[in-house]
């Protein structure tokens, strides 16, 4: 059984869709970012950089943290999704290193600046919206002669789809990358992936109205690790 810590955003859902695909049985536990369940003791035990996802395997008493580890940990449990063939192995790794270096942080900065900043940051949301749009066109490039990011489907595609997902909410309609497109458009039929990406749609709240979310998503500091960390002392 893995305890899956997990709130419905694109790095949650990498994960969530990834059990799913493995068929790996697991309970999910909400870790409501809005309200600040991130910063709890019992989850800075599992997860020190206060960020969701984060599993614990009950079966190896392991927890593992950040997204991409936690994908490369199931894989191996599972024996799927990531080959173990070395140059193949490489080349998923590679994509699934781009993804959390670079897709999945330009998009994120680009959602911040289209959904939750109070006043219009022209250039800051054209700076984020070009890198994310370059990103997008490097994958379609990618995906000119073959249907997946690296050979077969891996956790390299896995880790990109939620992040390509939220392509018409950061304003970009992907129509000059008919390659990616396909892509997007087979993932999104896998009943996994769509299990995946539902889990816990109807937890949301509105976010962008909260005061209390906006400062607990976006304006913690040194401080807040230092008081969060403190808290594992008592």
């Amino acid at each position: 059984m893995i305890d899956f810590y997990y709130w419905p955003t694109p790095n949650g859902q990498k994960i969530s869709i990834m059990l799913e695909e493995c068929g790996l049985e697991y309970n999910t536990v909400p870790v409501d970012i809005g309200r600040g369940d991130q910063f709890n003791p019992d989850f800075l035990r599992i997860s020190p950089n206060n960020r969701m996802p984060a599993i614990v395997d009950q079966d190896t008493g392991i927890s593992v943290f950040e997204g991409g580890a936690i994908l490369i940990y199931l894989a191996e449990k599972s024996g799927r999704l990531l080959p173990t063939d070395q140059a193949a192995r490489f080349e998923v790794l590679q994509w699934l290193f781009w993804q959390a270096g670079g897709l999945g942080p330009m998009a994120g900065q680009l959602s911040h600046f289209v959904s939750y900043t109070k006043s219009p940051e022209p250039y800051a949301h054209e700076r984020y919206a070009k890198e994310y749009d370059r990103l997008l066109a490097v994958m379609d490039v990618r995906l000119r002669n073959r249907e997946f990011l690296a050979g077969d489907y891996s956790i390299a595609d896995i880790a990109a789809f939620p992040w390509v997902r939220s392509h018409e909410r950061l304003g970009n309609d992907m129509d000059h990358c008919p390659n990616l497109r396909r892509w997007y458009d087979a993932l999104k039929a896998r009943p996994a992936v769509q299990r995946g990406t539902n889990l816990g749609a109807d937890w949301q709240r509105d976010e962008k109205t909260s005061e209390e979310a906006h400062a607990m998503l976006f304006g913690q500091d040194a401080k807040t690790v230092h008081k969060a960390a403190k808290a594992l002392e008592v």
